[in-house]
């Protein structure tokens, strides 16, 4: 890792606007852009205190580039923890990448994806699981996915891990200490202390991977599969759920061949709506791949929202029955997926039609059942507040550690695991020595959330997920 260099790059969004921020860091940070940088107020920028503002010009000769702020940050107090210079220019992608070409034909190179990140790792601003959390924050598009990046950022989960970490770590040394006094039968370490410690643990390692549940589908956003026969109103129900005329809708059948998908926040969750093909026999061969989509989609959701005619079946006096009988069969194909049937167009059928729906629909075991128009908006609200019901988000609320990370989830998986194996072990009076080996297995594991223990491959399947500039 080159750590030595100056490097840099845009920090804000590549394209036009009011400013953008050019940001630099590394040992000669400060003299290089001292170089070019002409202060209003004849200031040397390489003599300025940490944490100052400066305005002037970015100068080449006798070639002015820019009006600019820049703002110096002094090592170790800046978010790489080396010397930092931030440039505040216009907004123009010519003046950007002019300033951008002058560093980086005087001693710069551009940074990689999450560099300065990862610097800010490496010199102890941030440890991993906090590193990671800056890249949600970045993708945070609702309440809940930033509550959560931000509490990690803060260092609540990492906290929490390490805290376990150390005591074990304690209990660690007490017992490999116990192996050089083996011949004076000595114990060092409180055996009774340390089951107690041990079903601590696993108490806590239970909880975070539980969290994983809720942390995974708040971070990606919960899937919800819109599925029915054709023009049963699929398309005006998502356009209703989104505010906004996303999907064609037409009185013709099978107008949508594919699936459309657009995700809303609700209750400052994410959730993906997938408007699919209508389900029916068909000899179209375009409707027909459409078809096998819905089923896929359906497979991928955690919620179905399985949509219904009211109107239809009142004019047709369709067979109540056969509706009762393919809801069964989708609920016993998918047991754990929460169903709603959606009796939609309420506000054009009778009270009786209305009665004969709630019965037939009510005899099919853990379905709900919910009357509403899509066209006219009725019963929406209820519909969302509905599928806010279905996700678990009590501990968002008591600002509870939620795990959203795959490697994190994975690393206290298999901390639980040798946690267990260390319990085993003292219930079956094995020796310090394999005793302390399985300890330090799952030290290792704890260490990997952290990043006490790390690898060159590991960091860079990380940061290359990042945006350059952070």
């Amino acid at each position: 890792m080159l750590l030595k260099d100056t490097i840099i790059a845009l920090a804000t969004p590549s394209g036009a606007g009011a400013i953008a921020i050019i940001r630099v860091s590394g040992v000669d940070a400060i003299s290089t852009v001292g170089d070019f940088f002409k202060s209003i107020h004849g200031k040397n920028l390489t003599k300025q205190k940490s944490h100052t503002i400066l305005l002037g010009h970015i100068v080449e000769g006798n070639k002015t580039y820019d009006q600019v702020l820049v703002s110096i940050f002094k090592n170790p107090h800046s978010y790489t923890g080396e010397d930092v210079v931030e440039i505040s220019c216009h907004g123009s992608q010519y003046i950007q990448q002019q300033i951008i070409q002058l560093f980086l034909r005087n001693g710069c190179r551009m940074a990689d994806a999450g560099e300065f990140t990862l610097r800010a790792f490496l010199n102890g601003k941030l440890d991993l699981s906090q590193a990671e959390a800056v890249a949600d924050l970045i993708a945070s598009d609702n309440e809940a996915s930033h509550q959560i990046a931000i509490q990690q950022m803060r260092g609540g989960f990492s906290n929490e891990i390490k805290a376990l970490r150390d005591e074990l770590l304690n209990f660690a040394s007490l017992i490999e200490l116990e192996l050089d006094f083996a011949e004076e039968d000595v114990e060092f370490a409180n055996r009774d202390q340390f089951k107690d410690l041990l079903h601590r643990i696993q108490s806590v390692l239970r909880r975070l991977i539980d969290s994983f549940a809720v942390g995974n589908v708040i971070k990606n956003g919960i899937p919800v599969a819109i599925v029915g026969e054709p023009n049963v109103g699929k398309s005006t129900l998502l356009n209703a759920l989104l505010n906004e005329e996303r999907a064609i809708v037409s009185e013709i059948a099978g107008t949508t061949r594919d699936t459309i998908e657009d995700e809303i926040s609700i209750g400052g969750l994410g959730f993906r709506f997938i408007d699919t093909a209508g389900i029916r026999e068909t000899e179209d061969v375009v409707e027909g791949i459409g078809i096998r989509k819905t089923f896929e989609k359906i497979e991928q959701a955690q919620v179905i929202l399985y949509l219904i005619n009211a109107e239809e079946v009142q004019a047709k006096g369709n067979p109540l029955e056969n509706l009762s009988i393919e809801l069964r069969k989708l609920k016993n194909k998918y047991p754990q997926k929460p169903i709603i049937a959606l009796v939609n167009k309420n506000d054009l059928i009778n009270a009786k039609t209305k009665s004969n729906l709630n019965v037939i629909l009510s005899e099919v075991e853990g379905l709900t059942v919910q009357f509403l128009s899509a066209k006219t908006g009725e019963g929406i609200e209820e519909l969302k507040n509905q599928l806010l019901n279905f996700v678990n988000t009590g501990s968002l609320r008591n600002n509870e550690t939620i795990v959203t990370n795959t490697r994190h989830y994975d690393s206290l998986i298999k901390a639980l695991e040798a946690v267990e194996k260390v319990k085993f072990g003292m219930d079956d009076g094995v020796s310090g020595d394999l005793l302390s080996l399985d300890i330090r297995e799952a030290l290792d594991h704890f260490g990997e959330i952290t990043g006490e223990i790390t690898n060159d491959d590991l960091l860079g399947n990380i940061f290359a997920n990042f945006c350059i500039g952070k």
